[in-house]
């Protein structure tokens, strides 16, 4: 199998980011390039496109997906924490559309061989950046039982992180755990069968948990979302897919707090501070996708859109 990845809700993308012939955008996570490739399509010929990835497969992918449109697409193998760096670099003062797709590629769970799933027994890697230093082995065999029963539970939403976090101490102290499927095994037999869940795999959320500490990903979303609005033109536009309830949230809260504008407390009489929203809300409430888009692509089960325009 190639590189591939079917993106979310790209009808939904497309009508939130209304991107126009000759715009300036930036896909922030490019994934399998389905985005981009529409993206480019609708600003094409006289556009900027800005990809990032922190997979240097997803941009060599998308370097020959995004091919015929290749004099006018940038793209860098880096987090989208650096965009600005990156911006004052292209002298770009301001972007009209950005698209942040959070989730993973199915690349990345069946071929990348970096043990984001235990489909196939690999080695516990979960980096996004395989250059980078730490990895999903590095946490599982020398962290405390206390710190991993706490990414268990803050980043997974484990009901058994404690019990899990105590059975990895007990099989590390007998070898290290090197493996996915290795790993796996130890969380299901921690969780009594009785308990465990019918939908999903029992290790699925141990998996997902270390990834996100692994590549800090709450912590670069939690960036992106205090200097990304700043980034737009008027009446520029950002759209953001989580497929994490923490994700959602923190894009819930942020995107409230940038279309309300006042930061009074709630018992003043009237507005003192004088601040104003800097965004409208184009998505009172979130989106999901179809039952139809779920049946062809499952990965698009969890996903959650929301949008906004700056004003």
């Amino acid at each position: 199998m190639g590189y591939r990845h079917v993106s979310v809700m790209p009808a939904e993308v497309q009508r939130f980011l209304d991107p126009r012939p000759g715009d300036t955008c930036i896909d922030a996570t490019i994934g399998g390039a389905g985005h981009a490739k529409a993206i480019c399509r609708s600003i094409f010929p006289q556009g900027s496109f800005i990809g990032f990835d922190r997979d240097r497969d997803a941009i060599e992918h998308a370097r020959q997906t995004l091919s015929p449109y290749a004099p006018m697409v940038r793209l860098f193998n880096d987090n989208f924490v650096n965009l600005p760096r990156i911006l004052a670099m292209l002298d770009i003062d301001g972007v009209d559309a950005m698209v942040v797709d959070l989730g993973i590629s199915l690349y990345q769970i069946r071929r990348s061989g970096r043990g984001f799933s235990f489909q196939a027994d690999e080695p516990l890697d979960m980096r996004m950046n395989a250059a980078a230093d730490l990895t999903a082995a590095d946490l599982v065999n020398r962290l405390s039982e206390k710190r991993l029963a706490g990414i268990f539970r803050d980043y997974g939403e484990e009901r058994w992180a404690k019990r899990i976090a105590r059975a990895v101490g007990d099989a590390r102290r007998k070898s290290p755990i090197k493996k996915s499927r290795q790993l796996a095994e130890i969380v299901a037999g921690a969780i009594p069968k009785s308990c465990q869940p019918r939908r999903i795999h029992p290790a699925t959320r141990v998996f997902m948990a270390l990834r996100i500490a692994v590549n800090r990903e709450l912590d670069c979303l939690a960036d992106l979302l205090s200097f990304g609005p700043g980034l737009l033109k008027t009446g520029g536009r950002l759209c953001m897919i989580a497929f994490h309830s923490l994700e959602d949230r923190m894009i819930k809260r942020r995107f409230k707090e940038l279309a309300k504008g006042c930061v009074c407390p709630p018992d003043f009489p009237i507005c003192a501070c004088g601040q104003k929203p800097m965004a409208r809300l184009l998505t009172r409430k979130v989106i999901q996708p179809s039952q139809e888009e779920i049946m062809a692509n499952p990965m698009a089960r969890s996903a959650k859109l929301r949008a906004l325009i700056r004003l």
